[in-house]
């Protein structure tokens, strides 16, 4: 029988009825199915949620601490620079000429001429460059570059050459009308990935007269086309120097460059004038100007601002001056030093030599009068101050004793910066001018806004300022400006508004820490002022995923990366689990397992949520803390020649590296055991750790696998791979 054809008999001589309520649920089960169905849904796009925003602030923590890591190492290639060369007795080397602009310095004329000497051979099928460019040129640069084409050598110098005179005639501040445009379009940072540049042209159109463009720095970096991405923005900036404006960014810093990547790019595509082009690229970075200013209502940097950045005095600065914002001015440098000496000569007559303790108590008072002097003095509810720099005074203003910078870790744990604590504990009597422009420049490089009033030390990126809503009105107000836009911090949408609406961050390198973290953006201004935001993804996988396949690539990928950051800390993370675990058991709480791992790693991250994806938990509820080891382990058993000596070099692998590739001056990929030693005794004497030349030895020998006599480079890098476990049973299976 049919679903309602069944009637009562008695009912058949009579109209029949229809049982309504067989046929529909009551109202108030709909509702609350409906409820069931809402609740649920809720929670599950709630859990979603926390997991996409644990992994962005895994991402982003880690990626801030590399940039603390970078800070500090940059102090060992100054160290080195001063070091290596004596101990290779080989004179000036390409340390020098990265690290020292005044190391043998070429004329430009004698540049010119080594360019035109260059020979293109019949056999290079890429494009051929005349200056000064077409579009026919740029067109070919396009095309080239989409087929996976590498330009000549002889036109990158030129086009270098080139682009280093026509920034030499540009003002350090821009200033545009978007009267002769209908629209003005703002790029931010691109990171080396070309994909996302062609899609902007392609979307927004190639840069014209009728087509502005400006690009907030940050273009190398990270990805694997940087020097593609310049050699077009390049290109298209002498094509069109009224209708292409480039902004300086905190990666547009040779000294940056060498951890993230460029400087390794460079070499490997120009094995043959890779020198020379980074030595040019030295020149031109620091030539870009630092910001622009539309209609007098709009100001344009890369990082920020601080409490005390004076754009009359940017205007004013030698920006060619700072080649690296890492490095303080070398005039600066001789002046804290000595500084330095009559500023410790006077402690040491004051202070009893009996009694270390009591030195550190007076540092302490002293440290403590300073930050109350410059808190005093200060509008704002904390004075501006970077771990790294930041300006304490204008050309025009009473120059200040500067706060502390926050507490650094031990040498162990982190390089020390030789120019942090000794600028930051003594009052200078008088900054030199190119000491305030360097802090000019990097507040404007490196900050970041907070929601919070008042500016302070970016002490998590270490480096710049950050600065509040009211330091933002107060400067937008003094120039009479509306809007301020930056880039420098990656956004999950491409773009974020704060501060009320003043300040906006753009961001235009889609899937930045992993395919599908992050869309990039762009925004268009027109004459009246009113932003316009386009987003967009670079994906070929992507949008076949739902959002919580997504979220699972994005959150195992950053999940991997934080393991890794364990197990490089594994010595110190079980040295301080034990000292809660006085029996012995293996287990400690969650809460103070919590609170060791932040106390080691400082990435401000919140481990209690995280806990169910790193360690396990036993029956009675406690953390066994060794499981957080488990999933991982060395790609290459190395023989513990000294205690912790292989987790240490682990630690600092990507340092290594880069030393690594600065030592390896022929290229070969392959550096003496000799010249592997010496590196190691200099970087450990650095470190503070202290290991002996035998150690050393043996350590270098167990890394040299195939017993040559030399260090691989392969070898190197597969000595101190990590391999996470989870991985290898799937590839097995698979």
């Amino acid at each position: 029988m049919g679903c309602g054809t069944s009637v009562a008999i008695e009912n058949q001589g009579r109209p029949s009825e229809v049982d309504v309520s067989a046929r529909q649920p009551s109202p108030a089960l709909t509702i609350k199915a409906a409820v069931l169905i809402q609740r649920w849904y809720r929670r599950y796009v709630a859990r979603l949620e926390i997991r996409r925003r644990y992994t962005w602030n895994i991402f982003q923590s880690i990626e801030y601490a590399g940039e603390q890591d970078q800070l500090q190492l940059s102090s060992f290639f100054s160290f080195m620079l001063d070091n290596f060369t004596q101990l290779n007795g080989n004179g000036p080397d390409l340390i020098s000429h990265l690290l020292d602009s005044a190391v043998d310095p070429v004329t430009e004329e004698v540049r010119q001429c080594k360019y035109e000497q260059i020979v293109v051979p019949d056999s290079y099928s890429g494009p051929r460059l005349s200056f000064p460019l077409s579009v026919t040129d740029t067109n070919a640069l396009l095309s080239a570059f989409k087929e996976q084409q590498t330009l000549h050598g002889k036109y990158v110098l030129q086009l270098l050459h080139e682009t280093q005179k026509f920034l030499k005639q540009m003002p350090n501040v821009i200033y545009l009308s978007s009267s002769y445009a209908k629209e003005i379009t703002i790029c931010g940072d691109l990171h080396g990935r070309l994909d996302d540049l062609l899609l902007i042209f392609y979307k927004n159109g190639l840069p014209s007269a009728e087509n502005p463009y400006i690009f907030n720095g940050d273009f190398v970096d990270r990805g694997k086309k940087s020097i593609e991405i310049i050699i077009i923005l390049f290109a298209f900036l002498l094509l069109y120097p009224d209708h292409m404006h480039l902004n300086r960014g905190n990666h547009e810093d040779h000294i940056m460059n060498l951890r993230y990547g460029f400087t390794k790019e460079v070499m490997q595509k120009y094995k043959t004038h890779g020198r020379e082009i980074l030595q040019l690229l030295q020149d031109v970075f620091s030539l870009l100007p630092i910001a622009t200013i539309i209609d007098n209502k709009v100001l344009i940097v890369h990082g920020g601002i601080s409490d005390k950045t004076d754009l009359y005095f940017l205007s004013s600065v030698e920006r060619h001056r700072v080649k690296s914002a890492l490095r303080l001015p070398k005039r600066s440098l001789d002046h804290t030093d000595v500084c330095c000496s009559r500023s410790s000569s006077r402690q040491s007559r004051r202070a009893r030599v009996d009694s270390p303790c009591s030195t550190g108590r007076m540092k302490r008072k002293k440290k403590s009068r300073l930050t109350k002097q410059s808190s005093s003095s200060s509008s704002s509810s904390s004075s501006s101050a970077s771990s790294v720099c930041s300006p304490r005074a204008s050309c025009r203003a009473t120059p200040r004793r500067p706060p502390p910078s926050p507490r650094l870790p031990s040498p162990v744990d982190m390089l020390q910066v030789p120019f942090l604590d000794s600028i930051v504990s003594l009052a200078l009597p008088e900054p030199p001018r190119e000491e305030l422009e360097w802090r000019q420049i990097v507040d404007v490089l490196w900050s970041d806004p907070k929601n919070q009033n008042g500016c302070s030390p970016n002490s998590f990126r270490g480096g710049g300022c950050y600065f509040g809503p009211d330091v933002t009105q107060r400067l937008l107000k003094k120039h009479g400006m509306c809007l301020l836009i930056r880039s420098h911090e990656c956004k999950q949408e491409g773009y974020e508004l704060c501060h009320n609406g003043q300040v906006i961050t753009i961001f235009s390198a889609s899937n930045y820490y992993e395919e599908g973290s992050n869309r990039g953006a762009y925004v268009k201004l027109g004459p009246e002022l009113i932003p316009r935001f386009f987003q967009y993804q670079v994906s070929r996988s992507t949008r076949k995923l739902t959002l919580q396949q997504r979220v699972s690539v994005a959150e195992s990928s950053a999940l991997k990366a934080l393991q890794e950051k364990l197990f490089a800390h594994r010595s110190e993370l079980m040295a301080a689990f034990q000292q809660y675990d006085i029996n012995n058991t293996g287990r400690i709480s969650t809460n103070e397992w919590a609170q060791v791992v932040e106390s080691v790693l400082r990435l401000d991250l919140p481990w209690r949520t995280l806990r169910p994806r790193l360690v396990r938990l036993a029956s009675d509820g406690n953390v066994e803390y060794e499981s957080c080891f488990e999933n991982i382990s060395a790609g290459q058993p190395i023989p513990q020649v000294t205690p912790n000596l292989a987790e240490t070099m682990y630690r600092y692998r990507t340092d290594l590296e880069i030393i690594f590739n600065i030592i390896d001056k022929d290229h070969s990929g392959q550096i003496s055991i000799e010249e592997f030693r010496q590196t190691w005794k200099l970087f450990s004497s650095h470190l503070g750790v202290d290991v002996d030349d035998q150690a050393i030895d043996d350590m270098a020998r167990s890394i040299d696998f195939n017993k040559d006599g030399s260090i691989d480079f392969n070898e190197f890098l597969e000595a101190f791979r990590v391999v996470h476990k989870l991985d290898m049973k799937e590839q097995q299976q698979g």
